[in-house]
């Protein structure tokens, strides 16, 4: 969970070098170069479509989201609980696309999460860049996605998996950076290691080793089960923000932070009292 904590801290350190669509492309073409040796471009027999959709959301839309929102807020912190509505967006998906089972308690909690978000909006410090919490939001919706559709590639091994999401990510992130943004060489030339370094470990670290990871536990557990770890990032991350830029949150964050975190938190306890039931 730390390599998703420092994604969001280490990620703003790359878009004061890079512009949001080309930091995300070189994340995935880092992602790429690192597979590559042992991606074979094999068309699987079974559930290609999914692969090509979950690649899509997974390679393009996540990657493009998280770091339009990074790019409009100069707060790091509210984005990473806003990232948080992954959890909740991951259980409702999975309620009405997997059919798996979502009990009462747990919509109150998901919608109590909900509402931290917005306690979170109405922070002074953010109301003229609400639109990162909200890019922010939309990335979590499409995180959530890829999640549930990682679901249906059980019979795709996480090298593939990782090998399509990061070659289609590259093309789509590059080519919509060449148009949006302008030529990419005059943001790389001189070489820019500090920026470079960022996507590196964006790619490698947070990409490979953690989404890799979840991908690979999707496998053989629910995703009720298993996202709900991923409610222990934002300490780390929330922590990272504060060693690097001195960001304290405030009142706002702390408040609706903690009715985010809280509900997520709780939301991993039920699946831990129904796992032993």
């Amino acid at each position: 969970m730390f390599m998703f904590g420092s994604a969001y801290p280490i990620g703003k350190i790359g878009i004061n070098h890079f512009p949001p669509l080309l930091m995300g492309s070189l994340r995935v073409l880092f992602l790429f170069l690192f597979i590559l040796p042992f991606f074979k471009f094999s068309i699987p027999k079974k559930n290609f479509k999914h692969l090509l959709l979950f690649s899509f959301i997974m390679g393009v839309c996540v990657y493009a989201f998280c770091y339009l929102a990074l790019d409009f807020s100069s707060l790091v912190s509210p984005i990473i609980i806003g990232a948080q509505l992954t959890i909740p967006f991951g259980l409702i998906l999975s309620k009405f696309i997997l059919n798996e089972n979502i009990p009462i308690k747990k919509w109150i909690l998901i919608f109590s999460s909900f509402c931290g978000i917005v306690v979170v909006a109405y922070d002074p410090r953010f109301v003229e860049e609400i639109y990162g919490l909200f890019f922010i939001i939309i990335m979590a919706f499409f995180y959530a996605l890829a999640n549930i559709l990682s679901r249906y590639l059980k019979d795709i091994n996480t090298v593939n998996q990782i090998g399509w999401h990061s070659f289609i990510g590259f093309i789509f992130l590059i080519i919509a950076s060449t148009l949006i943004e302008g030529n990419p060489f005059n943001y790389l030339y001189p070489i820019n290691y500090g920026g470079l370094l960022t996507a590196f470990h964006a790619g490698i670290f947070v990409s490979l080793i953690g989404h890799g990871g979840l991908f690979y536990l999707y496998k053989y557990y629910p995703v009720a089960t298993v996202l709900p770890y991923y409610s222990l990032f934002p300490l780390f991350g929330i922590a990272l923000t504060f060693i690097i830029f001195l960001e304290i949150p405030g009142p706002y964050e702390i408040i609706g932070g903690i009715i985010v975190i809280g509900s997520v938190y709780l939301i991993q306890l039920q699946d831990k009292q129904s796992l032993r039931l």
